[in-house]
């Protein structure tokens, strides 16, 4: 028996507590996931007759990659460390024009650096603004330091339509991405090669900033936002969390403004503006910036929006706009937020029933989402359209808006929409509490 016993293993507290880990490919099939789509993702826009890629979806791509480093960035000031910035811009901008500059001297012969290392420096320029900026911005935190940023943006706007000779004023700094020099030897005059350069930095970029949370710095960051006053009690100093957030968050949206630079050739004076910084912020509200994945979401959302249906209205911006009130009053917590709203439900498995009270909200929201998009085109053409010679058409058919037929079309389909949608997202509401409250008591219960 005794023998037996000795061959045993002994289970003690030590070993009691550990888990076995997860397989790689279960832990982490989203990222792979994400990485393959955005590999694959060229090819379904890809000619076969002609053997080339659709320049616009490559360029937008391009830029959902970039701004994705970039609003993650900015996450990591407002979503890590709960420091609203509105001047983000001028980290990424400042990159931007420092990878410009190094562009050209590699050109010139003065530089020699690889074009896939070049994003280096603009991350090496936003993290040395990061820190001159920074040392100013963080002494200060909730609306002081808000407005130091936007203070600071302003600024460095201004500077950059003075100072020719590092701006370039209005004009901007031109460069040339193909400088000859690769370790890949990639010559990178195509469109194909820039984006998979960026992809290839995206996820360089989105692990690097996944694993800081992780971090004892990503942890303090999140306590600070918190409660700064109880991490000054247990002896951290919030001023300094906040300084070195701001910092790194300067060396990553440098990267982003690298990417830029090499993607457009150009570095112009918009890149510090205000606008910049405004949709690192929508596309984090959006997204949500409670979760890492958020500002990712948001992105992908926005840049669609701004590349996409800028090409279809002229009132894009105001639906930017109604999306990020919408989102305010009735989903803070982004779109991250929204699902994970749903766990509670998932975890007790009656998810499934949810699935014909959201296709009977959907169908009433299709309804008050055309009425109020037909209002705007109608008012939009009666506009802008007509001062620009434009005329309004719907699947080939042209529509006088000088005629009421139109205007009373639409105003129907978003009253009786509003209606009919207010009654069941109503009775969506009953359900879902009755969801919630057995998903309650059933974790009560456990």
């Amino acid at each position: 028996m005794s023998a037996d016993a000795d061959t045993l293993p002994r289970v003690t507290a030590a070993t009691a507590d550990v888990t076995p880990p997860r397989p790689f490919l279960r832990e982490h099939w989203p990222w792979l996931a994400a990485i393959l789509i955005a590999v694959v993702m060229p090819w379904f826009f890809f000619n076969w007759s002609t053997g080339r890629h659709s320049g616009f979806v490559l360029t937008m791509l391009s830029e959902i990659g970039l701004m994705t480093i970039f609003a993650l960035s900015f996450n990591m000031q407002m979503g890590h460390t709960g420091l609203l910035s509105f001047g983000h811009a001028i980290l990424f901008g400042l990159g931007g024009y420092c990878t410009a500059h190094a562009l050209n001297a590699i050109k010139d012969g003065g530089l020699w650096l690889p074009t896939e290392l070049v994003p280096l420096v603009g991350g090496v320029g936003g993290l040395f603004f990061g820190i001159l900026f920074g040392y100013l911005a963080t002494k200060q935190r909730a609306t002081a330091f808000a407005m130091i940023t936007m203070g600071m943006g302003e600024l460095v706007a201004a500077a950059a339509l003075m100072f020719m000779g590092f701006f370039g004023g209005e004009g901007g700094v031109s460069t040339n991405r193909v400088t000859g020099v690769s370790l890949l030897g990639a010559s990178y005059s195509s469109s194909w090669q820039v984006y998979y350069l960026i992809v290839v930095w995206v996820v360089i970029c989105v692990v690097l900033m996944r694993l800081q949370t992780m971090t004892p710095l990503g942890r303090m960051a999140n306590a600070c936002r918190d409660n700064f006053e109880r991490a000054q009690f247990v002896g951290y100093d919030p001023r300094m969390v906040r300084f070195y957030q701001f910092m790194l968050s300067g060396f990553f949206a440098g990267i982003a403004g690298g990417l830029y630079a090499i993607l457009y050739e150009i570095v112009t004076f918009d890149t510090v503006a205000a606008p910049k910084s405004a949709t690192a912020l929508l596309a984090t509200y959006i997204g949500g910036a409670g979760g890492f994945f958020g500002p990712i979401l948001g992105t992908i959302l926005v840049v669609l929006l701004q590349s996409g249906v800028s090409l279809l209205s002229n009132a894009w911006l105001l639906y930017v706009g109604v999306l990020f009130i919408i989102m305010v009053m009735f989903a803070p917590g982004g779109i991250v937020g929204l699902i994970g709203a749903h766990a509670p439900i998932a975890r007790i498995g009656r998810l499934r029933e949810l699935a014909v009270p959201y296709i009977r909200v959907l169908i009433p929201g299709l309804f008050t989402m055309l009425g109020v998009v037909a209002l705007v085109e109608l008012a939009s053409f009666t506009t802008i359209g007509a001062s620009q010679g434009k005329k309004l058409a719907v699947g080939g058919l042209a529509v006088d808006t000088a005629t009421a037929l139109p205007w009373i079309v639409a105003a129907a389909a978003l009253l009786l929409g509003g209606f009919w949608l207010r009654r069941e997202a109503a009775a969506f509401r009953r359900r879902w509490d009755a969801l919630m409250d057995e998903a309650k008591a059933q974790g009560a219960a456990v």
